[in-house]
């Protein structure tokens, strides 16, 4: 049992969780294995990003647990969970947009493999940018920031939320080649939260279907693709 648990990255059990009183999440049981990429697809407002968050500590567990590489993280706050080996690209991005890209990946930085270089080897455009403010930077640009910062960051868990919206098309296409480098890269476990479900299906080799702050699909990615009418039972389950 002790094995077993050594293998999973991250682990939900029977989650229940939302903001004050109100739940958004319920009975979610999610396990993550070591070096794992899945993503989370489904509308608008059913829960995704509230995931997300909770995993991150940024919301009210109403019930349940969440379990980093065996250890129980609920009770411990954000900073002790960053500590303990998570990184998270929120959807606002949040970088620092007096400093410089340079030094929006320092203040981040813990040893590791993810260096400044590294994460400019996987995103060239941030090389050419090293010195420039965050708030010169493209969107795309500001996105490869964001994700560059969490790297560096050295987590064994990456959450990233929706990284792809509101860019153009050619940028979410460079965005999803330097992702698939990293799944396929090893030993780093991610959690990709993507409006774009042809984008999702395409990056992580198994798929999570959210409705209504439930779990309504967990398996290959493959399996959807492959059946678009099933796919769209499940992202369009129509409102009681």
């Amino acid at each position: 049992m002790a094995e077993a648990l050594a293998e999973r990255a991250l682990e939900l059990d029977k989650v229940s969780a939302g903001y004050g009183e109100t739940v958004v999440l319920e009975d979610i049981r999610l396990a993550l294995d070591v070096g794992e990429t899945l993503s989370i697809i489904g509308r608008n407002g059913v829960g995704k990003s509230t995931l997300l968050a909770t995993i991150m500590g940024h919301t009210q567990l109403h019930g349940g647990r969440v379990a980093l590489h065996g250890k129980d993280i609920s009770k411990l706050a954000t900073y002790a969970r960053v500590k303990a080996g998570l990184g998270y690209v929120p959807q606002e991005r949040e970088i620092f947009p007096s400093l410089s890209v340079r030094e929006n990946m320092e203040v981040a930085a813990r040893p590791g493999v993810w260096t400044f270089d590294a994460v400019c080897e996987l995103f060239p455009r941030l090389a050419e940018r090293a010195n420039n403010s965050g708030n010169q930077l493209s969107g795309g640009e500001q996105q490869m920031l964001a994700i560059g910062r969490a790297l560096v960051g050295n987590p064994t868990v990456l959450l990233m939320d929706e990284p792809s919206e509101g860019l153009a098309p050619v940028i979410v296409e460079e965005l999803a080649r330097a992702v698939k480098r990293l799944t396929q890269a090893g030993g780093l476990a991610m959690i990709l939260v993507e409006q774009n479900t042809r984008l999702a299906l395409d990056i992580a080799p198994r798929a999570v279907v959210m409705d209504r702050g439930r779990i309504v699909f967990d398996g290959k990615s493959e399996t959807l693709r492959n059946d678009p009418a099933k796919l769209e039972q499940l992202i369009g389950v129509v409102k009681a």
